[in-house]
């Protein structure tokens, strides 16, 4: 059974924000810490992961990116604060 993730990456505290999906978050992040992913994050040096959630299906990740790429900038900022008001690099953790 395969695992999925939701994330969200920053570049610092209230700075730029992607938002993404993988079914390895430790290789996915390294990716994008060493720019091996072109595009977005590359270009704007987006790296931090500062938020995560873990789902077991595929369509319930899917439909959560979605649901977390149509929120306001604000609600994604309390979310995180939320759950690291610090806004740390959870990177290090997994």
């Amino acid at each position: 059974m395969k695992n999925y993730y939701v994330y969200i990456l920053a570049s610092k505290k209230n700075g730029t924000i992607y938002i993404g999906i993988t079914n390895n978050l430790a290789k996915r992040i390294y990716q994008h810490k060493t720019n091996l992913v072109e595009g977005f994050t590359k270009k704007y040096q987006v790296h931090n992961l500062v938020y995560f959630e873990y789902f077991v299906n595929v369509s319930s990740a899917i439909n959560r990116e979605k649901q977390l790429k149509k929120w306001n900038r604000q609600w994604k900022i309390n979310l995180i604060e939320k759950e690291n008001p610090q806004w740390h690099d959870l990177f290090e953790y997994l």
